[in-house]
């Protein structure tokens, strides 16, 4: 690929993507030029408008649910879904034809995210996507309105100024386990984008800060802070710590914890907002069917996110279809208050709480129904507290950060973010500062797009970059050389693979250390973790390991080879871009390469070959 004229980030997000972009080359002492792309997207029935946010809806709608052409594309006239702003309005009226939440189906380990099982509850006439391609439709769409706008001339498009020909930043939760990483990988590809790099959003949050703040920011933190990033969006909660240090004499930012996957946001106050009016219309002796809470569901999104962002406005009506000739010209109509709203998102989601609040276990039913797998517990103070107790790179078991950048469309709300602030202030120590300040964002909307194009230009050397690296470190079992001993298997001692603090996008080599690796025969592999052995390098054995380790999973396979040959090999990690410890064994008389695989970010495996 040739050098690209631009860096573009895309914040594919669970309710909206936003799409932002700059000059892949900065003249000497410019600043940056971080804009968002207006994306072309219906807006209604055969109305095409730029919008600076498109809503990751996918309308699949019947054949007589819109109107002949309606559909049509500037660059697909004969286009038969819709993605955005109309997909999200038309769709909750017909739900049932509505895709929403793909990215949340994309971690989604008990259903076959490549298998077309979306829209969940549409019936068995509806052509139906994969989690994995309705996330490559919504690209798609990103990538089309891009070629069309952009890379367009009179002659046709300009392959220099596509968007597949330029330097491609795609953010994803921090807690996206390594599966859902390589889907979203899987799905760039599908839509034609095969140069992405990814970043994980409360990062992309940060370099949004920075990017705004410019020379400032390090008047805004200092050495010693510990900045929070609390990131709930329409699908789930992610929650960074980034630590502030100097070396050299300057500030260096380094991003040392990252949480669990929460599957609590947005979309579980729309539902809980749902039932609130709901029960208010039981109490007038109006009862809703599961059609029409699912429409309702899609109606109190609109409503929060109008309320939330509007200071001025107290109330917003909703309206619900009708299912029989006895409703009065079919709808039926409702309200949401602004108090309405307030009290079901402060109290449900972000209640006050200990510091040693841990998320609630409700008792589980033997049998539900298969959907995304939400929080047992939807309070998103209960998960703070557990992720700020759990942080084995921090000397104390528990840390109070000292500032908070927020993100997401729900943090929009002052009442939210202040009830946070007060409540992290109560975790901390008394001889700590009283409160917990703040760092402004100047959108909760469009930042985490902008921040990923400014990490474009931080990987060519403008800008400061966010350290990373491992939390851990990792070790894999090896099996010492002994005599054997009758009823006794040879012990294993603990090889350090990967160490604690090892760079994503790095490799190494255990230089001057040679293994046997067993192949063509049943064998295992088992791996470990330490939070506390944090001097340990590559290549470190550790022979009594027994309660200094974590076991984290094992991984049982076949590898490729004569039944029963013992292979001297010379092992090579590599920390990729997307969260996983590659750990190959390479031959050292015939050149032949195995690798296994372990994901970092959650404890388990997912490979070998």
């Amino acid at each position: 690929m040739s050098d690209p004229v631009y860096i573009i980030g895309i914040d594919l997000g669970t309710t909206n993507s936003v799409v932002s972009y700059t000059e892949s080359k900065l003249e000497k002492g410019a600043e940056p030029n971080i804009r968002v792309f207006e994306v072309d997207q219906l807006v209604e029935a055969g109305t095409i408008e730029k919008r600076e946010v498109l809503p990751s809806f996918i309308l699949v709608p019947g054949k007589h649910d819109v109107g002949e052409n309606s559909l049509s594309l500037p660059w697909d006239q004969n286009s038969r879904i819709a993605v955005g702003e109309f997909a999200r309005e038309r769709g909750a009226e017909i739900p049932q034809r509505l895709i929403s939440s793909s990215k949340s189906w994309l971690c989604h380990t008990l259903v076959d995210r490549n298998k077309p099982i979306l829209p969940w509850e549409g019936s068995g006439e509806i052509a139906k996507l994969s989690p994995v391609e309705a996330s490559a439709t919504i690209l798609r769409h990103i990538r089309d309105a891009w070629n069309h706008t952009i890379a367009y001339t009179s002659t046709g498009y300009d392959e220099q100024l596509m968007m597949e020909n330029q330097d491609i930043l795609l953010t994803v939760p921090a807690s996206f386990d390594a599966v859902a990483r390589d889907l979203t990988v899987k799905a760039a590809a599908m839509a034609g984008l095969n140069h992405v790099t990814l970043l994980e959003e409360p990062q992309a949050a940060f370099y949004a800060w920075i990017e705004h703040s410019g020379d400032q920011w390090r008047e805004n933190i200092g050495v010693g802070d510990l900045v929070l990033v609390c990131d709930v969006g329409g699908g789930t909660s992610d929650f960074s710590l980034i630590r502030v240090l100097e070396e050299d004499g300057e500030l260096v930012l380094d991003r040392i914890a990252v949480g669990d996957h929460l599957l609590v946001g947005g979309d579980n106050m729309d539902l809980a907002l749902a039932y609130s009016v709901s029960r208010q219309l039981a109490q007038k002796g109006i009862r809703l069917d599961s059609w029409q809470m699912r429409g309702l569901w899609y109606s109190c999104r609109k409503a929060k996110e109008s309320i939330l962002s509007d200071p001025d406005r107290s109330e917003y009506p909703v309206t619900i279809l009708g299912r029989g000739s006895s409703l009065i010209g079919g709808t039926i109509k409702a309200e949401l208050h602004r108090n309405q709203v307030e009290e079901v998102i402060l109290k449900g989601f972000f209640p006050e709480c200990e510091s040693t609040a841990r998320p609630l276990e409700s008792q589980k039913v033997g049998i539900k129904e298969l959907g995304l797998s939400y929080q047992s517990d939807p309070a998103v103070t209960h998960h703070l507290a557990d992720f700020l107790s759990h942080q084995g790179r921090l000397p104390d078991k528990f840390k109070v950060p000292t500032a908070v950048l927020f993100n997401g469309g729900v943090m929009k709300a002052e009442p939210v973010r202040k009830q946070i602030l007060e409540i992290l202030s109560s975790w901390a120590e008394p001889e700590s500062p009283s409160s917990i300040r703040e760092i402004a964002t100047e959108d909760f909307d469009l930042g985490v797009a902008r921040g990923a194009a400014y990490y474009g230009l931080v990987r060519r050397g403008e800008g400061i970059r966010i350290r990373g690296g491992l939390g851990k470190s990792y070790y894999i079992g090896v099996a010492a050389a002994m005599p054997a001993v009758p009823g006794m298997p040879a012990p294993i001692k603990a090889l350090c693979v990967a160490p604690f603090g090892m760079e994503e996008g790095t490799d190494a080599v255990l230089a001057g250390q040679e293994f046997v690796l067993v192949v063509g025969e049943p064998v295992k592999f088992d791996f470990f973790g330490s939070s506390s052995r944090q001097e340990d390098t590559i290549g470190t054995v550790i022979e009594d390991w027994e309660g200094e380790l974590e076991e984290l999973t094992t991984i049982e396979t076949i590898l490729d080879g004569e039944y029963g040959s013992a292979i001297p090999v010379t092992i090579e990690i590599k920390i990729t871009e997307i969260g996983t410890l590659e750990f190959w064994c390479v031959s050292t008389t015939e050149g032949r390469r195995w690798k296994l695989e372990f994901n970092v970010r959650e404890k388990e495996s997912f490979g070998s070959s």
